[in-house]
């Protein structure tokens, strides 16, 4: 009896040195600045006996921090020096311990916050209290396999690692030839430079003509040019100016950067973006109404102009309105209406704008010397009545926000006949808003097609609000993936935000 006392203490003794052991070495690398996550790593091991890495666990943990450069990660950034050292120290244990949780916080959520670089961001990230986490799960799955279980699952994640390892090997090779021209090249023009724009298309794979002569912008370069160009969101004039030759000049290891930026995008997302969810791609000028995994209908849209961008933001759609008066901003009123209202007086009542004073009461708009008033003190609300010449259109779709954003029909539809579509003052105008409204109302009872259609055609402002809230999502890729063919789009950087990511992951 006396000796099962003494082996119990003696284990309990034991275990008590390992404990202060790895607690010394915890509190020596959060001192010296080593550790990425001391607090969570302090809590992993107030709970469980160390050591932790057996020789199992640290292959597979070895294996996940090389497999996190799949994911556009830098293996680096997880102890992988320290780590790859032969040696069963605790001060590699708590290494391999804090690797562990600093990969999955990337993984799970990014390792840049989002809202760091994009202040209007809202939408709520995935969480999960990742100490507990990885006690939940070493002695049941692998850690290579728990760490890959925290990354995205949406199809369009994994598509983007098929092309980053596509283009990577592409930039291993040595890439494309840059094009190294100037001025306007148009059809049927020569130019000194016209082969190495040929040879540009031929090694991405856009071009595999027979030239007619050396210098001439023929036909079938031009046709490849104007392919390119859809499928950069360029307008596909095949003429190759200072815009196309950028995007044309943007090397495979540009493609491969561009890439980690867009899956870091993807990191910052929940899982669960709503069962029936709208997605709207700003810098692709598309809206994607979701149901499920299935995207139901998609849309092409108007955003907000450089000047004026459409912030990045999730908020939930309430209600619509059909026949909408438009409350026009007052920042929109000074800077945009007054100017008009002092040229052209008579566009207030052509275009039926209302003016109110600070009571709410109507202000005869001829009354009023508009040269007199200064946009720093516009005095007046200005209000424009439902109708074909509104710039809300037929309906407008609220999901309430700081930004007082929201998707609207427009009367300008000849903007949809252009690739380039940014220009709004922020809002999303809809290609085909009552389509989209029959697909908003699907789920609300009483609200058929015709009966949107016979309230649209009373002319009558007419509030409706949904049975069930819609999650809006509005956000910005310039990598895109066709969910049929599985192809991916580099477009333009309409915002130029992917710089700003990018230079915040090398700054790491």
């Amino acid at each position: 009896m006396r000796n099962i006392v003494c082996t119990a203490l003696c284990v309990f003794l034991i275990g008590l040195a390992h404990a202060e052991n790895y607690k010394n070495t915890i509190q020596r690398l959060t001192s010296a600045g080593s550790l990425h996550s001391p607090v969570s790593v302090s809590r992993v091991y107030e709970k469980m006996p160390a050591p932790i890495w057996n020789a199992a666990r640290m292959e597979s943990l070895l294996q996940a921090i090389a497999g996190s450069a799949s994911h556009g990660l830098e293996p680096a950034d997880y102890h992988l020096g320290v780590l790859s050292s032969p040696g069963n120290t605790s001060e590699r244990d708590v290494y391999a311990t804090d690797a562990y949780l600093t990969l999955a916080g990337h993984l799970l959520g990014g390792r840049i916050d989002p809202v760091s670089l994009e202040p209007t961001w809202t939408a709520k990230g995935r969480e999960r209290d990742l100490p507990v986490y990885l006690m939940e799960t070493i002695d049941t799955v692998s850690p290579a396999v728990s760490l890959e279980q925290l990354a995205p699952s949406q199809p369009r994640y994994a598509r983007l690692r098929d092309a980053l390892a596509h283009f990577e090997k592409i930039a291993g090779e040595g890439g494309w030839p840059t094009v190294r021209g100037s001025g306007l090249l148009k059809p049927g023009h020569h130019a000194a430079w016209v082969p190495s724009l040929r040879a540009r298309m031929r090694a991405s794979g856009d071009y595999n003509g027979t030239p007619q002569e050396a210098t001439l912008y023929d036909a079938e370069l031009v046709h490849a040019v104007k392919i390119f160009q859809v499928r950069s969101n360029l307008e596909p004039d095949g003429i190759v100016g200072p815009i196309t030759l950028k995007n044309l000049n943007q090397s495979a290891q540009d493609k491969v950067n561009k890439i980690k930026v867009n899956l870091e995008r993807w990191r910052w997302l929940p899982d669960d973006m709503g069962y029936r969810h709208i997605r709207v791609n700003i810098a692709d000028y598309r809206l994607e109404a979701h149901e499920g995994t299935n995207v139901k209908e998609i849309f092409d849209v108007v955003v907000g102009r450089t000047y004026r961008q459409t912030p990045i933001f999730s908020a939930n759609m309430s209600y619509l309105v059909l026949n909408p008066w438009w409350e026009v901003p007052r920042k929109l009123a000074r800077q945009d209406l007054l100017p008009k209202f002092q040229k052209t007086p008579e566009i207030i009542r052509e275009l039926g704008y209302h003016i109110l004073d600070s009571q709410g009461q109507s202000v005869d708009p001829y009354a009023v010397d508009w040269k007199a008033i200064p946009a720093a003190r516009f005095p007046y609300r200005v209000r424009q009545e439902p109708g074909g010449k509104n710039a809300l259109g037929r309906v407008k779709f609220m999901f309430p926000n700081q930004h007082e954003v929201y998707l609207h029909d427009t009367p300008s539809r000849d903007l949809f006949a252009k690739v380039r579509r940014d220009f709004s003052s922020g809002c999303i105008r809809v290609s085909d808003p009552m389509d989209l409204a029959a697909w908003v109302l699907k789920a609300t009872p009483g609200w058929s097609e015709d009966k949107v259609l016979d309230v649209v055609a009373s002319g009558r402002e007419t509030s409706v609000r949904l049975k069930d809230r819609i999650p809006v999502h509005l956000l910005y890729w310039t990598v895109v993936v066709n969910d049929e063919t599985g192809d991916i789009r580099f477009i333009e950087d309409i915002y130029e935000r992917d710089d700003k990511i990018w230079a915040a992951i090398q700054n790491r």
